[in-house]
């Protein structure tokens, strides 16, 4: 592998503007190197190697021109497969979209473009984005670059493995429940969820409108950041959309962030059973850490999270099953007619969704339906919505008390394949510490906190609604503290990855 590769996202673009390097060989150098591993990592469904190399010729011609650039043009990045780019695949991981060709670019892409970074192709996940193994990919299952008979995390399993086995120094996930996060933290990365509607879903296929939420997966907290201040913004596509700075996570960590001068919250039920050993042992280090440098640690209770988990697997799927009811052989997706009987609409979208949903996406499709069914709406979607407004006010409660909330991100490390794929609830406890900030909308990120049995631990970080800047910059300032103790980032004490 190419030293360059090791660089961090903003290093790779000083080097750029410096004429020290060519967008050329570093987009060729994320080639390579994805020909070298990803025939055993299987993090990318589609790489597009002519666009990319045109994007970085491209580049390279302008700066030797002497034209002004933006800050990461050439520097390459790779996208989920559940965002629009048009004239390339976007499967979703389902055989719903195997052969969909999107018409038009997310926003996010637009602008991705409109930096001129080189879109290497498209990443694996868990079909439609259900799942926190990549194991229910419809094409391939996704190894962890940490052990290749790990998961990866999901649903943004393929862009966390791609980023930590330096394929690419960036990529974009989406977050629902955790999908950019959890897999952050089992791979060693860094995955952001911004604030909802701080980056336009305009070109995300919808799973749950919302909890949806596009972000950036990078090696650094400061790639994180400079990632998402370049798809930020405001979009007149997207309703929810918020009218706010998008660089103010940047210039947040200009400014050096005294933690002796912060109050960090430590939520109550969002440590206990259910965590393994390795996990509580490594985010009890981190609090000491803090607690040497200064930092002033309070412990707060958030009683609703509680139910978090019960009201998301209710208001998700409800989404879930309204988002997906337009693949069905006639409006969207594939069209599979039956081999026997009479071929009519009704049976021909019977076996197309019966054939082309894999088996997790069904049961979210069937458990939505029936909460939002005539006599059943108020019992289970009504009343999870209120469990959900109570998660809200216990958020609101406990920035009254603190500035930040640290939890640990995920309560296991990166389990074996196969371990949770016939234990649905078990698989879904995986995002317990992650829903709670999908339902109350507001900010999280993961950042790599020490390993447990050889493997990697994250630490979230939550800040309240709006407040991104001051997420980044207090992970800035743990990322700070860890990574000289560690002699470097995490990802370098993962096992050398070669190729076939």
């Amino acid at each position: 592998m190419k030293d360059i590769l090791k660089l961090s996202a903003y290093e790779m673009s000083q080097k750029l503007i410096a004429g020290e390097l060519t967008s050329v060989e570093l987009t060729q150098a994320c080639l390579d190197r994805i020909a070298e591993v990803d025939g055993k990592v299987q993090a990318f469904l589609l790489v597009d190697e002519q666009g990319a190399m045109h994007t970085a010729r491209l580049v390279d011609e302008k700066r030797a021109r002497g034209e002004e650039l933006p800050a990461f043009a050439g520097v390459p990045v790779a996208i989920k497969d559940n965002i629009c780019v048009n004239g390339m695949k976007t499967t979703c991981a389902s055989k719903m979209l195997e052969n969909w060709v999107s018409p038009y670019d997310a926003t996010v892409i637009s602008k991705i473009k409109k930096e001129m970074m080189p879109i290497i192709g498209k990443t694996n996940m868990d079909e439609f984005a259900m799942g926190s193994s990549t194991e229910h990919s419809a094409f391939q299952r996704t190894c962890n670059p940490w052990d290749l008979d790990r998961i990866p995390g999901g649903s943004g399993g393929g862009s966390a493995a791609a980023v930590a086995a330096y394929m690419v120094p960036l990529a974009l996930g989406s977050d629902t429940g955790g999908s950019i996060r959890q897999p952050g933290a089992v791979t060693g990365t860094v995955g952001a969820k911004p604030t909802y509607g701080r980056i336009s879903r305009y070109g995300l296929v919808a799973m749950a409108s919302s909890l949806d939420q596009i972000g950036p997966v990078a090696r650094t907290v400061q790639d994180a950041a400079m990632l998402q201040s370049i798809i930020g913004g405001y979009d007149e596509y997207d309703s929810t959309s918020l009218q706010e700075d998008a660089y103010d996570v940047v210039r947040a960590l200009e400014e050096n962030t005294d933690l002796s001068k912060m109050r960090i919250g430590i939520v109550k039920e969002l440590s206990g059973e259910g965590y393994d050993k390795g996990v509580r042992d490594t985010f009890d280090n981190i609090l000491d850490i803090l607690k040497e440098r200064g930092a002033n640690i309070i412990e707060v209770s958030c009683p609703s999270f509680e139910y978090a988990l019960s009201a998301y697997y209710l208001i998700m799927p409800a989404e879930v099953s309204s988002n997906l009811a337009r693949f069905d052989g006639v409006h969207y997706g594939a069209r599979i007619l039956p081999k026997e009987g009479p071929v009519t609409a009704e049976t021909m979208m019977a076996t197309t969704r019966g054939e082309a949903f894999g088996d997790e996406v069904k049961r979210r499709i069937i458990l939505g339906t029936y909460a939002l069914s005539s006599g059943h709406v108020d019992d289970y979607y009504m009343s999870a919505q209120r469990v959900r407004t109570l998660i809200q006010r216990d958020f609101e409660a406990a920035y009254k008390e603190v500035d930040v909330l640290l939890s640990p991100t995920s309560p296991v490390v990166a389990f074996k394949f196969g371990d949770k794929m016939n234990d649905p609830l078990a698989m879904y406890l995986n995002d317990i510490a992650t829903i709670p900030a999908n339902l109350a909308g507001i900010p999280g990120i993961s950042i790599p906190a020490g390993l447990s049995q050889g493997l990697p631990v994250g630490l979230q970080v939550l800040a309240p609604a709006h407040k991104d800047a001051r997420m980044y910059a207090v992970a800035n300032e743990i990322e700070k503290i860890l990574n000289p103790i560690w002699g470097g980032n995490i990802l370098e004490q993962a096992p050398v990855l070669e190729g076939e």
